[in-house]
């Protein structure tokens, strides 16, 4: 029986897509044993992937490098007797603990110095290879290839017996159809669409609720748009990861920058308004049948900055709130 140790990404987003990568590799060989690596945050996350045996902390913080500790690591896992190894993110310090642990064959592409602790380095074709989930279920063949593998879109396991509790946890009614939004993206502003605050009123004048999703860092965003309106919700800061995933799933629709939220409303099958500016959905679209993409293509995008350099961010600013309402009732008259 053929065991497998993944070393997984640090984002969301990332981690969402990775499950494709997973998927494939249990399609090909239904007997095979698939442990993922990461960020401790992340392990919940991967909890609701079935095809994942075992989540396993890094506890190791980001961009650290902690050669003792991934030594102290590696040497834990020779007990397991790894035969396989697929390190997706392509720096030096992510292929060090396969390294330590002894598995024979170590999968990667070429990044950072990594010859001799990886021993199967792929070379990375992009055009080709033109969406991230394709390069990370690409690791899953020995072969090379001319076009794009299929990939299986994600799927995350839903906790339906226990949305009623997070119901009233949360203190959350679903009486009305519910709308979810997810203003926030780490990335930064030339992600983020800036008409939120709008979408929600005239969400609620015609008769949805809103429930605004994101981490801390997106909290007073989501105060802002919920501001003395009991049917808008701020989540933001005040949820689990692991809750959010299963309060995704009651919403009706949902509407979100290109962000890691995105791909996990994508991956719990919920209908899906997506929302594009300095990134593209060439490269990292929402794996999903039921998502409707707002994304203006303009000849600056797209740019992949952080911030606009130009300084308009016309990208965005340019993607209207009716346009957007407009997408969110299409998609819920079509549902019903």
């Amino acid at each position: 029986m053929k065991k497998i140790l993944i070393v997984g990404p640090s984002w969301i987003g990332d981690m969402v897509m990775a499950q494709s990568l997973f998927i494939t590799l249990k399609n090909n060989n239904p007997h095979c044993i698939i442990d993922v690596i990461a960020p401790e945050w992340s392990i919940s996350l991967i909890e609701r992937m079935p095809e994942v045996n075992k989540a396993i902390s890094l506890q190791v913080k980001h961009k650290q490098l902690a050669l003792i500790k991934r030594y102290t690591i590696g040497q834990a896992l020779r007990d397991e007797r790894y035969d396989h190894a697929i390190v997706i993110p392509r720096s030096y310090k992510s292929a060090l603990i396969p390294f330590f642990a002894n598995i024979p064959i170590r999968t990667g592409y070429r990044g950072e110095m990594r010859y001799g602790i990886l021993n199967d380095i792929r070379h990375l074709d992009k055009s080709v290879l033109k969406q991230t989930v394709q390069r990370y279920v690409n690791l899953s063949s020995s072969s090379k290839s001319s076009s794009p593998p299929e990939t299986p879109y994600p799927k995350l396991y839903i906790r339906h017996e226990i949305r009623g509790n997070l119901l009233n946890k949360y203190k959350l009614s679903d009486k009305k159809m519910v709308i979810g939004l997810m203003p926030g993206a780490e990335y930064g502003s030339a992600k983020k669409w800036p008409y939120y605050k709008k979408l929600a009123i005239l969400l609620v004048e015609m008769d949805y609720q809103v429930w605004v999703f994101g981490s801390d860092k997106d909290e007073l965003y989501g105060a802002e748009i919920s501001v003395q309106n009991s049917n808008i919700v701020n989540l933001c800061g005040k949820t689990e990861l692991v809750d959010v995933i299963d309060l995704i799933s009651l919403c009706n629709t949902v509407v979100s920058n290109d962000s890691g939220l995105m791909h996990i409303a994508a991956a719990v099958d919920v209908p899906l308004v997506a929302i594009y500016g300095s990134s593209t959905p060439d490269y990292t679209p929402p794996l999903s049948e039921k998502a409707k993409i707002h994304y203006l293509n303009l000849d600056c995008s797209p740019c992949f900055k952080r911030e606009c350099p130009l300084q308009h961010t016309n990208c965005l600013n340019n993607i209207k709130s009716d346009v957007v309402l407009n997408s969110v009732i299409d998609e819920n008259d079509n549902r019903t």
